[in-house]
């Protein structure tokens, strides 16, 4: 059956291959990106080479609340609701981290802006539904202080500070959010794929990023992944596994949880 699916960050990199895999086999992706030139570049791409229409896409910078609101309302303003979410848009290093708003842009990429469009999305999704968050092997506890805007913190602490977050919002959600809501997955992707983000990270051209995409169109569509809602995937190991031990501690996740929600409130993003 033809599915619908929306994927952020995909206008280049694991994103975008991801996107060729599942035209590939005939749904219809929509795409995201932040630069508007290279989103219309990446549309043309998946039309040309697969031969179909150019389906919706969105052009909206993750790391501003009021474009991540406004990339909320657009989608929910859809016809038809997307039938399966992927959170792949990330950032590991930037020259200048800190927002207008006080906060880190690698944690309101990585951690806040997919937390927000996860949990909207969801409501206007099924249990049929999939959202898939793209976390990583590299994953440690997170500061409240520095998730809040408060501390300072260096890249590789922000980034796996950042994907455990995500972990443990996507098993909340998933135990929160209820029986009618979609399965709710965390995925590591693959270890030092051939990413933008890897080779400036670490100055490697990293693995085949097919990798990263095949995992990606499989917890997006296979039913392996449907009755696991709230589990984490380590596409390292090729199996569901146990993420850091924080991720399965409810209390701490009900922290990070409340800690993006005051975020959120404080910005008026309801």
């Amino acid at each position: 059956m033809k599915k619908a699916i929306l994927i952020t960050g995909s206008t280049d990199g694991l994103g975008l291959e991801t996107a060729k895999v599942l035209a590939g086999s005939g749904h219809e992706v929509l795409l995201h990106g932040r630069s508007q030139a290279k989103l219309q570049r990446a549309v043309e791409i998946i039309a040309a080479e697969f031969g179909v229409s150019p389906a919706p896409s969105f052009c909206a910078d993750l790391s501003d609340f009021s474009a991540v609101s406004g990339l909320v309302q657009e989608i929910q303003n859809l016809e038809t609701a997307p039938d399966v979410v992927i959170n792949n848009a990330g950032v590991f290093k930037l020259a200048e981290p800190k927002l207008a708003s006080g906060l880190d842009a690698r944690f309101m990429v990585n951690t806040i802006a997919p937390y927000l469009l996860a949990k909207e999305l969801s409501a206007s999704m099924n249990e049929e539904g999939r959202m898939v968050n793209l976390s990583s092997a590299a994953q440690a506890p997170v500061s409240l202080p520095a998730l809040r805007g408060e501390l300072e913190l260096g890249d590789n602490a922000v980034y796996a500070q950042s994907k455990l977050a995500l972990t443990m919002w996507s098993r909340h959600l998933a135990t929160t959010l209820g029986p009618q809501a979609p399965t709710m997955i965390a995925v590591n992707p693959g270890s030092f794929l051939g990413t933008k983000m890897v080779q400036e990270a670490y100055g490697t051209a990293g693995a085949d990023i097919g990798i990263g995409a095949d995992v990606l169109s499989r917890a997006a569509l296979a039913e392996e992944f449907g009755q696991e809602s709230g589990r984490y995937f380590d596409n390292d190991a090729g199996r569901f596994a146990s993420p850091h031990p924080d991720a399965l501690d409810a209390a701490k996740s009900a922290e990070v949880v409340e800690t993006i929600e005051s975020i959120l409130q404080a910005k008026l993003i309801k």
